[in-house]
């Protein structure tokens, strides 16, 4: 059968050719395209000419190339690297939205400084107050030794408050030949230095002192003209003290009745000079007596005072 004349080159005809001034059409996809992809082409191209939809496309085009970022990490077998992708996508994408963290206040701080907190609380220049988790972050940041609590409150849409409780410095705990400043409950907050906020503390020294800290550092607060005599507090077999006297003198009391005992050797030093005398141990764990040990010099001289009372008393008249 013949074709009509000009009939090959209608618009439209198999192997006509376009009309000058206009594209080629791509063929189409062979594929009937879904419900859902179809949905999502309109609402793409409506949400693309408002300010909304640019953004909106800025967070797609985000969270696509995170995704597929991640995958490949994972792939590769960095999941830490993956998860450190994901918080950064999911921090860009919440700055994109307006939810960028711009103020950050901290207050009751001394010791730490503002640096390390907002390092352990992982704020930086980048980050989304959306994926900041307040409860985790206070966590954290009561994991260093000098903070004692601390609270994180966020206020949408980009302002985040810390305030945290720094422990006080009780007294230094030495140990294995170390000295570290130490809070009450015994935790040890700091490496000791020559601060003069240190130099006064109560020292501790022995294993497990720091866990009983607080018992011999009240005692010995309630006897303040007996308290300043002592250099240190050794805990012994982590059952008992033994106070180290600036003077020297070795000072042991019970396991049990300690209170009692040192009441007892205010006592004694206030009748008869005990803590002045030249021995070099009061011993009070017994408790119906205390034993004292005098120097090596006190003990030759008080020998050769017995010699001479023993000779004067076999010199003398029947």
């Amino acid at each position: 059968m013949r074709s009509r004349p000009g009939e090959g080159r209608r618009a439209g005809a198999p192997g006509a050719a376009p009309p000058p001034g206009r594209h080629k059409r791509l063929p189409p996809d062979p594929r009937p395209a879904s419900r859902s992809a179809l949905l999502l082409r309109r609402l793409s191209v409506r949400l693309a000419s408002t300010r909304l939809g640019r953004r909106s496309a800025s967070l797609l085009t985000l969270a696509v190339v995170g995704g597929f970022s991640v995958y490949g990490i994972v792939l590769g077998g960095h999941v830490g690297v993956a998860r450190q992708v994901v918080l950064d996508v999911a921090d860009a994408a919440g700055n994109v939205a307006g939810f960028k963290v711009k103020e950050v206040n901290i207050s009751g701080h001394d010791h730490v400084t503002p640096a390390e907190i907002l390092d352990v609380a992982g704020i930086k220049a980048s980050t989304s107050i959306l994926f900041v988790n307040a409860d985790e972050t206070r966590v954290r940041l009561e994991a260093l030794p000098w903070i004692q609590s601390a609270s994180v409150r966020k206020f949408y849409p980009d302002r985040i408050d810390i305030a945290v409780t720094e422990r006080q410095a009780f007294a230094l705990w030495q140990i294995n030949g170390e000295i570290k400043v130490i809070a009450r409950d015994g935790i040890p907050i700091a490496p000791y230095s020559d601060d003069p906020r240190y130099v006064q503390l109560p020292i501790v020294v022995g294993e497990g002192a720091h866990k009983r800290v607080g018992e011999i550092v009240d005692a010995l607060a309630r006897l303040p003209s007996l308290r300043d005599q002592v250099r240190a507090a050794i805990l012994v077999a982590e059952r008992r003290w033994t106070l180290k006297m600036r003077n020297g003198i070795d000072v042991r009391l019970p396991e049990a009745g300690m209170d009692v005992a040192l009441v007892a050797l205010m006592d004694l030093d206030r009748e008869k000079k005990l803590l002045t005398r030249d021995i070099t141990i009061v011993d009070l764990r017994l408790p119906d007596r205390v034993v004292v040990r005098l120097s090596d010099a006190a003990a030759d001289a008080r020998t050769q005072m017995l010699k001479a009372r023993a000779k004067a008393k076999k010199g003398g008249p029947a």
